[in-house]
């Protein structure tokens, strides 16, 4: 599944990486801030870096990803879907200064059940984190109408699935867990995705 909304919230995150790429080359070359490389396995990137009055920035870049990590249960009989051989069926991405931090953990996954069968586990999972949200249907006109509304209260904003397919949201604005679920034949696929956004990355 592809939201329509994804390029927007990939070009949030180049600002919020710009950021903090700026921040951490002003802490080696001014600050002469201590690096410790936390981890860099095949397919991932952990890096921290801390200045000498304590503040702290880090990046992370992983294709490994778990339900856990999601906050979400792995749906029974579910496996890792690619769209295509190449690509990979999980994702991190995560940025964090002392004012600000960004994360994302996407899971994309396949089924034999039905959307609806799905759906139904998915929506009594995301109760966990307060009122589900029905994005399926989102209007434009509702969307603005979210966009203005100045409360940490979670909306649908522009989130949709694609044509046919469901969404579902719950949780904070800080702090969003979303399913999203498409029909591919007999079978289904979906995305099980957390983002997690504080500080001037928030809105």
């Amino acid at each position: 599944m592809k939201y329509r909304n994804m390029g927007q919230r990939q070009e949030r995150i180049s600002h919020i990486g710009l950021r903090l790429a700026l921040t951490l080359a002003l802490c080696g070359v001014l600050g002469r801030s201590d690096y410790f490389l936390n981890a860099q396995e095949k397919g991932s990137i952990n890096v921290s870096v801390q200045g000498k009055d304590g503040s702290d920035a880090g990046l992370i870049l992983s294709a490994q990803a778990t339900a856990k990590e999601v906050g979400l249960p792995m749906y029974p009989g579910a496996r890792p879907h690619k769209d295509e051989a190449k690509d990979s069926p999980a994702a991190q991405f995560g940025l964090w200064g002392n004012t600000f931090g960004f994360k994302l953990v996407l899971l994309k996954l396949e089924s034999n059940d039905a959307p609806e069968k799905i759906a139904a586990f998915y929506q009594k999972a995301l109760a966990k984190y307060g009122t589900v949200l029905n994005c399926s249907n989102n209007p434009a006109a509702q969307d603005d109408k979210d966009k203005n509304t100045a409360t940490k209260k979670l909306t649908c904003q522009d989130d949709h699935p694609d044509p046919g397919g469901m969404m579902f949201k719950s949780g904070t604005k800080e702090k969003q867990h979303i399913v999203g679920i498409t029909s591919n034949g007999k079978g289904s696929i979906f995305q099980l995705v957390y983002v997690e956004m504080r500080g001037s990355g928030a809105s």
